[in-house]
């Protein structure tokens, strides 16, 4: 008569499978981390650039003030999870959520500035990014976000 003998994984073998894939999670993590602050980058430069023609439009009728009356300019910006600033117009915003800032100078020049905030991944936590327009009608982005994981459009 012939026994049988056990057939599975030994203790050996279970371990090397753990050991390989706390390499791989300690390789991927890092990598999944820089492609959340890059995608969350490029969705607050989307959400802030959307403002632009918003504004210009209200520079082009002569309203620089930021605000909700008839001659005020109303930029209708939606609260946004990854950005820190209170609403200029005196809308109520949920909990967490923030608008970028707008400035509207006497001359045509603007300015919208959104600063991340603490909802934004550790990469990018209190990082800003600012569209500015001169007098002339030229826009061009700027941020203090590690080039690493700045915007295609944004590179300085």
């Amino acid at each position: 008569m012939k026994l049988s003998s056990s057939t599975g994984f030994t203790l050996i073998e279970l371990m090397i499978v753990v050991a390989i894939i706390g390499i791989l999670a300690a390789v991927a993590l890092p990598a999944y981390q820089g492609h959340v602050a890059k995608s969350q980058a490029a969705r607050v430069m989307t959400e802030t650039g959307s403002l632009r023609s918003l504004v210009e439009t209200c520079v082009n009728a002569g309203k620089i003030t930021i605000g909700v009356g008839i001659n005020e300019c109303e930029p209708n910006a939606v609260g946004s999870t990854l950005i820190d600033g209170a609403s200029q117009t005196g809308a109520t915003l949920l909990a967490g959520q923030g608008v970028p800032q707008v400035i509207i100078a006497p001359n045509g020049g603007i300015t919208i500035q959104a600063t991340f905030s603490a909802g934004a991944t550790q990469l990018l936590a209190t990082e800003t990014l600012t569209w500015t327009r001169t007098a002339e009608g030229v826009w061009s982005c700027s941020t203090t976000i590690d080039a690493v994981y700045r915007p295609k459009g944004c590179d300085f």
